[in-house]
């Protein structure tokens, strides 16, 4: 992904560069002739001071982890252990294939379903709550306090040192989202449009109606409803958390080489 914006910037250069000489060109010999001037003022004229060419200094490429992708959860907890200084981040680290649960939740995320099912390993062990009141069910706001361990820890990462970790695991993550059914795809694209579809989901402030279904609640406002799974996943987890999450999405995803006008800014949904 960084690479191709080297590249962009390279042929960018190239075409300003382009355009600087053609202009020289049409001013100084299609314009008019070229002035002549006495011998003796051109002799006296000093050659142009050329300025040396600073050095280029290329980006070190980041050491892959070499290990086997079934083998690789020691090395990726060792490795993860220094991104998070909250106390309860170690926790996240002690279920087992973090390689491919990361992918299949990335994956989940991008195609708009809910990563349940790959982030077992902070599940939480209340229910979903709700509240009624004159007849009407709404979602309980303290129910969004099941989520703050959640946003804390993820919001304490180190986004710079979460991409190195990523990038060094890149031959492991191909190999998990290979066997996942993607034997062409490149994970980068998944996981910037995975990036993406969270960034989109609103701040939700203000009460959040349901509509009673036989065995399950939907929302009753039709744009929240609308979202993806894993849009609504997100926003149960309330307002703060999200604003938690979607930041350091953000981070993630500029130290990762995405465009800042590739990433969705912060968009309130008021139900007030």
């Amino acid at each position: 992904m960084a690479e191709n914006i080297k590249v962009a910037s390279i042929a960018i250069i190239i075409i300003v560069l382009i355009a600087i000489a053609a202009g020289v060109y049409y001013f100084f010999i299609y314009e008019k002739p070229e002035e002549i001037l006495p011998v003796q003022q051109i002799q006296e004229e000093q050659p142009a001071q050329v300025p040396a060419e600073e050095p280029v200094i290329e980006e070190e490429a980041p050491e892959l982890i070499q290990v086997e992708l079934d083998e690789s959860d020691d090395t990726i907890r060792n490795m993860a252990e220094e991104l998070s200084s909250h106390p309860d981040a170690a926790s996240w680290l002690m279920s087992k294939d973090l390689i491919r649960k990361f992918v299949g939740a990335v994956d989940n995320i991008a195609n708009g379903l809910s990563p349940r099912s790959q982030i077992d390993f902070f599940t939480l062990e209340e229910s979903f709550k709700i509240i009624e009141k004159d007849g009407l069910y709404y979602v309980d706001h303290e129910g969004y306090d099941r989520y703050n361990l959640v946003g804390d820890v993820f919001s304490s990462l180190d986004s710079e040192g979460w991409v190195k970790l990523y990038e060094q695991s890149t031959l492991l993550i191909q190999e998990a989202y290979k066997d996942l059914g993607y034997p062409e795809e490149d994970f980068d694209k998944t996981l910037t449009v995975a990036i993406v579809e969270l960034l989109k989901a609103p701040v939700v402030e203000g009460e959040i109606l349901l509509e009673a279904k036989v065995v399950s609640y939907t929302m009753a406002d039709p744009e929240l409803e609308n979202l993806s799974e894993a849009q609504k996943h997100l926003i149960r987890m309330g307002p703060e958390n999200v604003r938690k999450i979607q930041a350091k999405l953000r981070e993630i995803g500029l130290a990762l080489g995405i465009p800042e006008n590739k990433l969705p800014q912060a968009r309130i949904h008021s139900t007030r």
